[in-house]
């Protein structure tokens, strides 16, 4: 037996929303550890952009990709770009998302199918798409970005602690249906991340987390790394806050 950390040299890693933040943190990393990325962005064309740049400067190949991952045509195009690029998808890390918050009594019917459809129903969406592809080579990741609302209630609201609880069931059915085909399906769920999200959200202390400080995106980068490259690890949830919650 070798080690049980298996190479991604040669991979093609797809990261929606993949522009900032823990996007392009995931997009850098899996990059260095000799990955093909997709960078997926909906409206920050020039971060996006700079992310490609950013990997094919140090030897890696990249390619930006325009599309809304809540529609279905357009998650095709992605694929088929992605195909044509670099051949199948092996690492899917579902990363797109919103978040606004508004006094709850008054979110509406649009706020929440908004909420859902960019949180959730994207992270289904890319997933069947690529999942075939997975299938045909007995080897995929799927990762999904879910959040320490999904376990709490969080402090956004009942729209998006939903879409993020719903990422989870999404990622167990997934996990159960797949285990015995080599493709993995797990989720990691932060916690005040120091992201434009965070900083910007007036609401939020690094004092709420028992750590004293907000996370950083390297820090979900290192684990959606190790998501990437352990075979053994499905169905799992890793809880990356601080210690602001514990399972």
């Amino acid at each position: 037996m070798g080690s049980a950390v298996e190479s991604l040299s040669g991979r093609t890693a797809l990261i929606t929303g993949g522009s900032r933040g823990i996007g392009r943190e995931a997009a850098l990393s899996l990059a260095a550890a000799g990955c093909n990325v997709v960078v997926n962005y909906l409206n920050a064309e020039a971060e996006a952009n700079a992310v490609a740049e950013e990997i094919r400067g140090k030897g890696g190949r990249a390619l930006a990709v325009q599309v809304d991952v809540s529609n279905p045509d357009e998650v095709s195009r992605l694929v088929r770009s992605a195909q044509q690029e670099f051949g199948s998808i092996d690492i899917l890390v579902n990363n797109a998302g919103i978040l606004f918050k508004k006094p709850f009594l008054e979110l509406d019917l649009n706020d929440w199918n908004r909420t859902l459809t960019t949180n959730l129903t994207s992270a289904f969406l890319v997933s069947q798409a690529v999942l075939p592809q997975m299938l045909e080579k007995r080897w995929g990741r799927l990762i999904f970005l879910s959040s320490i609302a999904a376990q709490t209630g969080g402090v956004v609201g009942p729209h998006y602690a939903a879409s993020k609880a719903g990422m989870l069931g999404l990622m167990h059915s997934y996990a159960s249906l797949l285990a015995k085909d080599g493709v993995t399906s797990n989720a990691i769920a932060p916690a005040l991340i120091e992201t434009d999200m965070v900083r910007n959200n007036k609401a939020v202390r690094p004092d709420l987390i028992p750590v004293g400080r907000f996370g950083q995106s390297e820090e979900v980068a290192d684990a959606i790394l190790l998501l990437a490259s352990n075979a053994y690890i499905t169905g799992q949830t890793i809880n990356l806050n601080g210690g602001w919650y514990m399972s």
